[in-house]
């Protein structure tokens, strides 16, 4: 045999062994459903999930003034980070050359364990991090992956354990939109911030009024976030009213009704414009009244979990305080696209505008059918959905709308 033909057929078996890997992982990625325990995928998933946050985490060390939110890396440790990364390293590397040597979804995990290798190449957990520029243009990808590894961590493990609908996949349909809605959410966070402070300065900045303010944060702690938080739900109650009501406004609002399951990741899905104007409408108020910045941030954590959990795949015995919060029930009802839900229960925190306004969900029935923009009209992937406003159809007049 000539030498050249076994260089060819080693070449032919090396691209064979590197293709294999990588299509199976690309078709995972692309599926969904529910991953069977017993098979290595449930654990090679993790470990592939761990492996790219790791490399992400990697190249924010190297690159942080890029990299990472300056609100942030002024409040948190880089030592336990650093304590952080090298725990996911050293799992993902654990389960996925485990499951590697027991021959267990090997090529899925073979991908994972080269995220661990490429992340170990670059420095790993001790990649030193220098005196950089604080001004910069960045990218929230610090705020990206520990909000998705939190978030995971917690509200996947409350789904499973208080479940609405019990034999609801966590990779459900659809999922690849909504998560590139939520990495691209996060990444655009100095650009929102920025917008949304620019607004507010220019447009609202006369209405400020010092003595007025001082008046505001002498309240005491509790009653000033409760107040901050019923302005703000004013806020968000009529301008989430204005979605629906006005024609233009709900082709950017459909988007985020569009998802037609509903999860701790679906109310990732939002149009861009409507995430901005939504932001300045809400925290305008909030910056006229001049709530004291103690109260602002635990407001931002209140808003933060909120947003994610009525959105969840949750359940649980409520009682009375259904009636005064926003809850995942009352909210579920608001993304139906059953008769009597549309365009019912607006309000983001306090349950009890609604039923002040008269516009709470009246039904015998505890949970809707269906979930999703009557008509389904919306198309599936982030880049059509932010372009639709501009190319769909306006909101229709029947009593069946969104």
């Amino acid at each position: 045999m000539r030498p050249s033909s076994k260089r060819e057929r080693t070449r032919e078996a090396i691209e064979h062994a590197l293709h294999q890997p990588v299509t199976e992982t690309r078709e995972l990625l692309r599926s969904d459903g529910e991953l069977h325990a017993g098979l290595g995928r449930i654990s090679g998933v993790i470990a592939l999930s761990l492996g790219v946050l790791s490399l992400l985490a990697v190249l924010a060390f190297h690159f942080p003034q890029y990299l990472t939110t300056p609100d942030l890396r002024h409040k948190y440790s880089v030592d336990v980070l650093r304590q952080l990364l090298l725990g996911g390293l050293l799992v993902a590397g654990g389960i996925s050359l485990g499951n590697v040597v027991l021959g267990r979804s090997r090529n899925i995990n073979a991908v994972a364990f080269a995220f661990v290798l490429a992340a170990t190449a670059l420095g790993g957990s001790r990649v030193p991090v220098g005196n950089f520029p604080d001004h910069t243009p960045y990218i929230g990808m610090d705020w990206f992956i520990l909000d998705l590894l939190g978030s995971t961590l917690v509200f996947v493990v409350i789904e499973k354990l208080f479940p609405l609908y019990k034999g609801q996949a966590v990779f459900r349909k659809e999922w690849q939109t909504d998560l590139k809605h939520f990495a691209v959410n996060h990444f655009i966070v100095g650009l929102a911030l920025l917008t949304v402070n620019f607004l507010l300065h220019h447009l609202f900045g006369w209405l400020t009024a010092s003595a007025f303010q001082q008046t505001v944060q002498h309240i005491a702690f509790v009653p000033q976030l409760l107040l901050c938080i019923l302005v703000a739900d004013l806020a968000q109650y009529w301008t989430h009213r204005a979605y629906h009501e006005v024609p233009f406004l709900w082709r950017f609002h459909a988007v985020h009704h569009s998802t037609k399951t509903m999860d701790w990741l679906a109310g990732s899905r939002q149009h861009m414009l409507e995430l901005i104007v939504t932001r300045v409408a809400v925290l305008a108020p909030l910056y006229i009244l001049g709530f004291s910045e103690g109260v602002m941030n635990a407001y931002i954590l209140v808003v933060g979990f909120q947003a994610v959990f009525n959105h969840a795949n949750v359940h649980l015995p409520w009682g009375p305080l259904k009636y005064l919060v926003v809850t995942p029930d009352f909210h579920h009802w608001h993304h139906a696209s059953d008769d009597e839900a549309i365009d019912r229960n607006y309000a983001a925190h306090y349950a009890f505008l609604d039923y002040l306004f008269g516009t709470a969900v009246k039904s015998t029935r505890r949970f809707p059918d269906t979930y999703g923009v009557v008509g389904d009209y919306m198309p599936d992937g982030f880049i059509r959905q932010q372009l639709f406003p501009f190319r769909g159809p306006p909101k229709p007049a029947e009593p069946s709308e969104q």
